[in-house]
């Protein structure tokens, strides 16, 4: 059985601004778990200043 995690800047690895490094960091970490990188984008999220742009990553592995 597939399982699928989503990854975002409002998971715990992130706090404050996007800082690729702590991306590379948080992916390097969820593959020592089984975890691996299957999509990757960018969507416009909504806020009152109006929109910003929010990275998110599809991860998957394989559970018994």
């Amino acid at each position: 059985m597939k399982r699928y995690k989503v990854l975002s800047q409002k998971d715990k690895w992130f706090s404050g601004k996007f800082d690729p490094q702590k991306l590379e960091d948080a992916l390097n970490a969820y593959a020592d778990q089984g975890w691996e990188l299957k999509a990757a984008a960018t969507a416009d999220i909504a806020s009152f200043a109006g929109s910003r742009q929010e990275f998110i990553a599809i991860m998957e592995r394989e559970e018994d």
